[in-house]
């Protein structure tokens, strides 16, 4: 009898690792970087190449999968976020930023809509002190020209 228990407890063993083999392969081969909040914090402040308007972070192509990888190996070798940030700078060029950098002709990027808001609102406050300084109609009528009145009173007239 205990042959026969070995072999259920053996098949057993068998089935559960069966069924268990596939997702533990698949949870070895699917390593995304990008789960580490370190990839994370700097795959966001990268472009996507290929998707152009996501972060690297939120980008579902390969490009962007193999750039997070290589954040990844970057990190995990001791280099600074900063550094991981400036290898792809000089690989790519600004661009490459999701925002520009707060320097040199960059700052045009972040002044000029600060400006254009600002020239908005002057704008706006000048034609409201000019609507409210203008004289409020109170019924009186403008004056009219003499030879307008009396075209004015034999049309009224004829229309009777």
């Amino acid at each position: 009898m205990r042959a026969g228990g070995g072999a259920a407890s053996i098949l057993a063993a068998l089935i559960a690792l069966w069924i268990l083999l596939p997702s533990v392969a698949l949870a070895q081969q699917v390593v995304d970087p990008n789960t580490d909040p370190r990839v994370r914090e700097v795959a966001r402040d990268l472009q996507c190449p290929i998707c152009q308007n996501l972060s690297v972070a939120d980008s579902p192509s390969e490009m962007a999968r193999q750039m997070r990888a290589i954040v990844r190996e970057r990190l995990e070798a001791g280099e600074s976020p900063g550094e991981v940030v400036q290898y792809f700078v000089d690989r790519y060029g600004e661009w490459i930023l999701l925002s520009p950098r707060r320097s040199g002709f960059n700052l045009l990027v972040w002044a000029a809509p600060l400006a254009a808001v600002a020239v908005g609102l002057a704008i706006v406050s000048v034609l409201v002190r000019r609507w409210a300084r203008a004289p409020a109609s109170s019924g009186t009528a403008l004056p009219v020209d003499p030879a307008m009145r009396e075209r004015i009173r034999r049309e009224t007239e004829a229309e009777r």
